[in-house]
Protein backbone atom coordinates (compact mmCIF):
# COMPACT_ATOMS: atom_id res chain seq x y z
CA UNK A 1 0.00 0.00 0.00
CA UNK A 2 2.65 2.67 1.13
CA UNK A 3 4.70 1.79 -2.76
CA UNK A 4 1.15 2.90 -4.40
CA UNK A 5 0.58 5.67 -1.94
CA UNK A 6 4.10 6.99 -2.04
CA UNK A 7 4.89 6.40 -6.10
CA UNK A 8 7.85 6.20 -8.27
CA UNK A 9 10.73 7.35 -6.20
CA UNK A 10 9.64 5.35 -2.93
CA UNK A 11 9.17 2.00 -4.76
CA UNK A 12 12.72 2.37 -6.26
CA UNK A 13 13.97 3.26 -2.48
CA UNK A 14 12.41 0.08 -1.70
CA UNK A 15 13.88 -2.22 -4.50
CA UNK A 16 17.70 -1.01 -3.63
CA UNK A 17 16.97 -1.68 -0.69
CA UNK A 18 16.04 -5.43 -1.29
CA UNK A 19 18.69 -5.55 -3.84
CA UNK A 20 21.13 -4.72 -1.56
CA UNK A 21 20.26 -7.20 0.98
CA UNK A 22 20.30 -9.94 -1.46
CA UNK A 23 23.46 -9.01 -3.24
CA UNK A 24 25.00 -8.95 0.92
CA UNK A 25 23.58 -12.46 1.22
CA UNK A 26 25.11 -13.86 -1.86
CA UNK A 27 21.14 -14.29 -3.49
CA UNK A 28 21.74 -11.98 -6.24
CA UNK A 29 24.04 -13.12 -8.39
CA UNK A 30 22.47 -12.30 -11.87
CA UNK A 31 24.64 -10.70 -14.13
CA UNK A 32 22.95 -9.20 -17.54
CA UNK A 33 23.91 -8.45 -20.77
CA UNK A 34 24.65 -4.68 -21.40
CA UNK A 35 24.16 -2.16 -24.64
CA UNK A 36 23.87 1.62 -24.65
CA UNK A 37 20.67 3.27 -24.38
CA UNK A 38 20.99 5.69 -27.26
CA UNK A 39 22.62 6.42 -30.19
CA UNK A 40 25.79 8.37 -30.03
CA UNK A 41 28.03 10.25 -32.88
CA UNK A 42 31.52 10.53 -32.14
CA UNK A 43 34.10 12.46 -34.39
CA UNK A 44 37.72 11.88 -34.55
CA UNK A 45 41.24 11.78 -36.15
CA UNK A 46 42.29 8.50 -36.92
CA UNK A 47 46.33 8.07 -35.69
CA UNK A 48 47.63 6.17 -38.53
CA UNK A 49 45.30 6.90 -41.69
CA UNK A 50 45.48 10.54 -40.81
CA UNK A 51 41.73 11.03 -41.47
CA UNK A 52 38.60 12.54 -40.14
CA UNK A 53 36.34 9.71 -39.16
CA UNK A 54 33.05 9.66 -37.74
CA UNK A 55 31.42 6.59 -35.84
CA UNK A 56 27.54 6.15 -35.38
CA UNK A 57 27.01 3.53 -32.29
CA UNK A 58 23.44 2.20 -32.08
CA UNK A 59 21.83 -0.11 -29.20
CA UNK A 60 21.96 -3.40 -30.34
CA UNK A 61 19.56 -6.63 -29.13
CA UNK A 62 21.57 -9.50 -26.68
CA UNK A 63 24.07 -11.93 -28.39
CA UNK A 64 24.28 -9.05 -31.09
CA UNK A 65 27.97 -8.90 -30.20
CA UNK A 66 30.41 -6.01 -30.77
CA UNK A 67 29.69 -5.17 -34.86
CA UNK A 68 31.10 -2.82 -37.36
CA UNK A 69 30.05 -1.28 -41.14
CA UNK A 70 31.64 0.80 -42.55
CA UNK A 71 29.39 2.98 -44.26
CA UNK A 72 31.53 5.10 -46.89
CA UNK A 73 31.72 2.12 -48.66
CA UNK A 74 28.55 0.58 -51.15
CA UNK A 75 27.99 -2.64 -50.06
CA UNK A 76 30.21 -3.60 -47.53
CA UNK A 77 29.65 -5.94 -44.91
CA UNK A 78 29.14 -6.13 -41.42
CA UNK A 79 32.02 -7.35 -39.49
CA UNK A 80 31.47 -8.98 -36.30
CA UNK A 81 34.46 -8.32 -34.37
CA UNK A 82 36.16 -11.66 -32.65
CA UNK A 83 39.39 -13.22 -32.30
CA UNK A 84 38.98 -14.94 -35.78
CA UNK A 85 37.96 -11.44 -37.76
CA UNK A 86 40.97 -9.75 -36.76
CA UNK A 87 43.33 -9.34 -39.75
CA UNK A 88 46.76 -6.97 -39.23
CA UNK A 89 47.90 -6.37 -35.94
CA UNK A 90 51.03 -4.12 -36.92
CA UNK A 91 51.12 -1.25 -34.31
CA UNK A 92 46.91 -1.66 -33.94
CA UNK A 93 43.99 -4.22 -33.88
CA UNK A 94 42.15 -4.41 -37.34
CA UNK A 95 39.36 -6.34 -37.90
CA UNK A 96 38.13 -8.01 -41.36
CA UNK A 97 40.77 -7.20 -44.15
CA UNK A 98 41.63 -5.45 -47.41
CA UNK A 99 39.72 -2.28 -48.13
CA UNK A 100 36.53 -2.99 -45.96
CA UNK A 101 38.75 -3.47 -42.88
CA UNK A 102 38.58 -1.32 -40.05
CA UNK A 103 41.59 -1.02 -38.23
CA UNK A 104 42.50 0.37 -34.43
CA UNK A 105 39.37 -0.79 -32.75
CA UNK A 106 41.25 -1.94 -29.99
CA UNK A 107 40.89 1.34 -27.40
CA UNK A 108 37.08 1.36 -28.07
CA UNK A 109 36.85 -2.36 -27.64
CA UNK A 110 38.71 -1.93 -24.55
CA UNK A 111 36.33 0.93 -22.95
CA UNK A 112 33.05 -1.62 -23.95
CA UNK A 113 34.77 -3.99 -21.86
CA UNK A 114 35.70 -2.16 -19.58
CA UNK A 115 32.27 -1.18 -19.14
CA UNK A 116 30.66 -4.33 -19.04
CA UNK A 117 28.92 -3.27 -23.00
CA UNK A 118 28.56 -6.29 -25.20
CA UNK A 119 26.12 -5.60 -27.90
CA UNK A 120 26.52 -2.35 -30.21
CA UNK A 121 26.05 -1.47 -33.67
CA UNK A 122 29.00 0.65 -34.93
CA UNK A 123 28.43 2.06 -38.23
CA UNK A 124 32.29 4.21 -39.49
CA UNK A 125 32.65 6.15 -42.68
CA UNK A 126 36.53 5.99 -42.67
CA UNK A 127 38.82 3.06 -42.07
CA UNK A 128 40.18 3.63 -38.48
CA UNK A 129 38.41 4.28 -35.24
CA UNK A 130 39.33 7.79 -33.91
CA UNK A 131 42.47 7.95 -31.69
CA UNK A 132 40.66 10.79 -29.56
CA UNK A 133 43.02 11.73 -26.76
CA UNK A 134 45.07 8.60 -27.46
CA UNK A 135 43.62 6.66 -24.23
CA UNK A 136 39.55 5.11 -23.33
CA UNK A 137 38.73 8.38 -21.74
CA UNK A 138 36.98 9.90 -24.49
CA UNK A 139 34.97 6.86 -24.78
CA UNK A 140 34.30 6.50 -21.38
CA UNK A 141 32.78 10.01 -20.59
CA UNK A 142 30.58 9.49 -23.89
CA UNK A 143 29.27 6.23 -22.49
CA UNK A 144 28.43 7.81 -19.69
CA UNK A 145 26.55 10.65 -21.15
CA UNK A 146 25.24 8.51 -23.46
CA UNK A 147 23.51 5.62 -20.62
CA UNK A 148 23.95 2.38 -20.75
CA UNK A 149 21.17 -0.12 -20.56
CA UNK A 150 20.98 -3.81 -19.29
CA UNK A 151 19.22 -6.34 -21.64
CA UNK A 152 16.67 -9.17 -20.42
CA UNK A 153 19.68 -11.88 -21.24
CA UNK A 154 22.44 -13.36 -19.05
CA UNK A 155 26.02 -12.30 -19.92
CA UNK A 156 27.97 -15.51 -20.33
CA UNK A 157 31.50 -16.23 -19.18
CA UNK A 158 34.48 -18.19 -20.64
CA UNK A 159 36.26 -19.72 -17.96
CA UNK A 160 39.71 -21.00 -18.44
CA UNK A 161 40.13 -24.47 -17.36
CA UNK A 162 43.65 -25.04 -18.07
CA UNK A 163 46.72 -22.65 -19.51
CA UNK A 164 47.74 -21.82 -22.78
CA UNK A 165 50.44 -20.14 -24.20
CA UNK A 166 52.62 -18.57 -26.79
CA UNK A 167 55.53 -17.26 -28.30
CA UNK A 168 57.74 -15.46 -30.31
CA UNK A 169 61.39 -15.05 -29.90
CA UNK A 170 61.66 -13.57 -26.40
CA UNK A 171 58.16 -12.70 -26.22
CA UNK A 172 55.27 -14.57 -24.71
CA UNK A 173 51.64 -14.51 -23.50
CA UNK A 174 49.48 -17.20 -21.56
CA UNK A 175 46.28 -17.57 -19.94
CA UNK A 176 45.35 -19.86 -17.36
CA UNK A 177 42.49 -20.33 -14.39
CA UNK A 178 41.32 -17.73 -12.32
CA UNK A 179 38.25 -16.57 -10.32
CA UNK A 180 38.01 -13.49 -12.27
CA UNK A 181 39.99 -11.50 -14.93
CA UNK A 182 43.65 -10.57 -14.30
CA UNK A 183 46.32 -9.21 -16.33
CA UNK A 184 49.48 -9.01 -15.27
CA UNK A 185 51.70 -7.53 -17.64
CA UNK A 186 55.49 -6.91 -18.24
CA UNK A 187 56.80 -4.35 -20.73
CA UNK A 188 60.76 -3.73 -21.67
CA UNK A 189 61.65 -0.83 -23.49
CA UNK A 190 65.46 0.86 -23.31
CA UNK A 191 64.18 4.09 -22.75
CA UNK A 192 65.48 5.89 -19.33
CA UNK A 193 62.03 6.60 -17.88
CA UNK A 194 60.21 3.44 -19.20
CA UNK A 195 63.12 0.31 -18.79
CA UNK A 196 61.16 -2.61 -17.35
CA UNK A 197 57.26 -1.90 -16.33
CA UNK A 198 55.18 -4.52 -14.74
CA UNK A 199 51.58 -4.14 -12.85
CA UNK A 200 48.72 -6.63 -12.21
CA UNK A 201 45.39 -5.66 -12.89
CA UNK A 202 42.35 -6.92 -11.37
CA UNK A 203 39.63 -6.19 -13.33
CA UNK A 204 36.56 -4.47 -12.17
CA UNK A 205 34.83 -1.78 -13.67
CA UNK A 206 35.43 0.67 -11.47
CA UNK A 207 38.96 -0.51 -12.06
CA UNK A 208 38.94 -0.25 -15.43
CA UNK A 209 37.75 3.43 -15.49
CA UNK A 210 40.11 4.43 -12.65
CA UNK A 211 43.53 2.82 -13.22
CA UNK A 212 43.48 2.35 -16.84
CA UNK A 213 41.02 3.92 -19.24
CA UNK A 214 42.68 7.36 -19.13
CA UNK A 215 46.36 5.94 -19.93
CA UNK A 216 47.55 6.65 -23.16
CA UNK A 217 49.54 5.18 -26.20
CA UNK A 218 52.96 6.09 -26.35
CA UNK A 219 55.81 6.58 -28.92
CA UNK A 220 59.68 7.43 -29.62
CA UNK A 221 60.46 10.17 -31.47
CA UNK A 222 63.01 8.49 -32.89
CA UNK A 223 60.79 5.66 -34.62
CA UNK A 224 58.64 8.62 -35.99
CA UNK A 225 59.79 8.97 -39.48
CA UNK A 226 59.98 4.71 -40.24
CA UNK A 227 56.56 4.64 -39.25
CA UNK A 228 55.35 7.19 -41.47
CA UNK A 229 57.47 5.74 -44.15
CA UNK A 230 55.18 2.55 -43.53
CA UNK A 231 52.02 4.63 -43.56
CA UNK A 232 51.33 5.03 -39.90
CA UNK A 233 50.72 7.44 -37.53
CA UNK A 234 49.94 9.84 -40.23
CA UNK A 235 47.50 11.31 -37.72
CA UNK A 236 49.73 11.09 -34.80
CA UNK A 237 50.73 14.53 -32.44
CA UNK A 238 51.34 15.26 -28.92
CA UNK A 239 47.33 15.55 -28.37
CA UNK A 240 46.61 11.57 -29.05
CA UNK A 241 49.66 9.95 -27.55
CA UNK A 242 52.66 10.71 -25.16
CA UNK A 243 55.73 11.23 -26.98
CA UNK A 244 59.54 10.42 -25.55
CA UNK A 245 62.83 12.37 -27.09
CA UNK A 246 66.08 10.51 -25.97
CA UNK A 247 65.07 11.55 -22.28
CA UNK A 248 62.01 13.19 -22.05
CA UNK A 249 58.41 12.87 -22.17
CA UNK A 250 57.61 16.24 -24.65
CA UNK A 251 54.18 16.26 -23.53
CA UNK A 252 53.43 19.29 -21.66
CA UNK A 253 51.13 18.14 -19.32
CA UNK A 254 53.43 15.13 -18.48
CA UNK A 255 52.25 11.59 -17.70
CA UNK A 256 49.09 10.83 -16.06
CA UNK A 257 50.48 8.13 -14.26
CA UNK A 258 53.88 7.08 -13.66
CA UNK A 259 53.42 4.02 -15.15
CA UNK A 260 51.10 5.21 -18.13
CA UNK A 261 53.04 3.07 -20.06
CA UNK A 262 52.25 -0.11 -18.49
CA UNK A 263 48.78 0.48 -17.95
CA UNK A 264 48.06 1.10 -21.54
CA UNK A 265 49.58 -2.20 -22.53
CA UNK A 266 46.86 -3.45 -19.67
CA UNK A 267 44.14 -1.24 -21.70
CA UNK A 268 45.63 -2.94 -24.96
CA UNK A 269 45.40 -6.36 -23.85
CA UNK A 270 42.01 -5.58 -22.26
CA UNK A 271 40.31 -4.69 -26.05
CA UNK A 272 42.49 -7.45 -27.85
CA UNK A 273 41.34 -10.31 -25.17
CA UNK A 274 37.74 -9.22 -25.43
CA UNK A 275 37.82 -9.86 -29.38
CA UNK A 276 36.98 -13.96 -27.46
CA UNK A 277 33.56 -12.65 -27.41
CA UNK A 278 32.73 -13.30 -23.23
CA UNK A 279 33.43 -11.59 -20.62
CA UNK A 280 36.46 -13.38 -18.82
CA UNK A 281 37.60 -15.43 -15.85
CA UNK A 282 40.73 -16.35 -16.11
CA UNK A 283 44.72 -14.52 -15.39
CA UNK A 284 46.56 -13.42 -18.92
CA UNK A 285 50.07 -12.99 -18.04
CA UNK A 286 52.52 -10.81 -20.83
CA UNK A 287 56.01 -10.57 -21.12
CA UNK A 288 57.37 -7.56 -24.18
CA UNK A 289 53.51 -9.01 -26.00
CA UNK A 290 51.86 -6.76 -28.63
CA UNK A 291 48.61 -6.93 -30.82
CA UNK A 292 49.65 -9.91 -32.56
CA UNK A 293 50.53 -12.19 -29.39
CA UNK A 294 46.96 -11.22 -27.77
CA UNK A 295 45.11 -12.55 -31.18
CA UNK A 296 47.86 -15.37 -31.35
CA UNK A 297 46.59 -16.28 -27.74
CA UNK A 298 43.06 -15.60 -28.14
CA UNK A 299 43.00 -17.86 -31.57
CA UNK A 300 44.59 -20.58 -29.68
CA UNK A 301 42.83 -20.87 -26.90
CA UNK A 302 39.20 -21.11 -28.68
CA UNK A 303 41.28 -23.74 -31.27
CA UNK A 304 42.22 -25.80 -27.41
CA UNK A 305 38.38 -26.91 -26.25
CA UNK A 306 39.72 -28.57 -23.54
CA UNK A 307 40.94 -25.40 -22.08
CA UNK A 308 37.82 -23.57 -21.47
CA UNK A 309 34.21 -23.33 -21.39
CA UNK A 310 31.19 -21.20 -21.82
CA UNK A 311 28.79 -20.94 -19.28
CA UNK A 312 26.29 -18.66 -17.85
CA UNK A 313 27.50 -15.52 -15.22
CA UNK A 314 24.75 -17.31 -12.76
CA UNK A 315 27.20 -20.36 -12.08
CA UNK A 316 30.18 -18.52 -11.31
CA UNK A 317 32.19 -16.94 -8.27
CA UNK A 318 30.65 -13.89 -5.93
CA UNK A 319 33.88 -12.40 -7.03
CA UNK A 320 33.64 -12.56 -10.29
CA UNK A 321 29.96 -11.00 -10.88
CA UNK A 322 30.77 -8.28 -8.86
CA UNK A 323 33.91 -7.35 -10.86
CA UNK A 324 31.21 -6.37 -13.41
CA UNK A 325 29.34 -3.66 -11.03
CA UNK A 326 29.52 0.18 -12.76
CA UNK A 327 30.00 2.96 -10.65
CA UNK A 328 26.79 4.52 -9.31
CA UNK A 329 26.95 7.31 -12.48
CA UNK A 330 27.09 4.96 -14.55
CA UNK A 331 24.79 2.28 -13.74
CA UNK A 332 22.37 0.78 -15.98
CA UNK A 333 19.32 0.87 -16.57
CA UNK A 334 16.44 -1.72 -17.72
CA UNK A 335 15.35 -1.88 -21.09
Amino acid sequence: MDILECGGCQFMLRFVKIYNYLKKHGICLMLYQRTISKSVEITGIGIHSGRKVTMNLYPAQADTGICFKRVDLPNSEVLRASATSVGATENNTTIGAGINAVHTVEHLLSVLYGLGIDNVFIEIDGPEVPIMDGSGASFVFVLKETGITSLNKSKKFLVVLEPVEVAVDDKWARIEPASRLVIDSTIVFTHPLIKTQKKVFEFSCENYINEVGRARTFGLLRDVDMLKRKGLIQGGSLDNAIVLDEYKVMNEDGLRFKDEFVRHKILDTVGDISLLGYEIAGKVTTYKSGHNLHNLLCRKLLETPSAYEIVSASALEKDAIEAFELPMALSPSFS
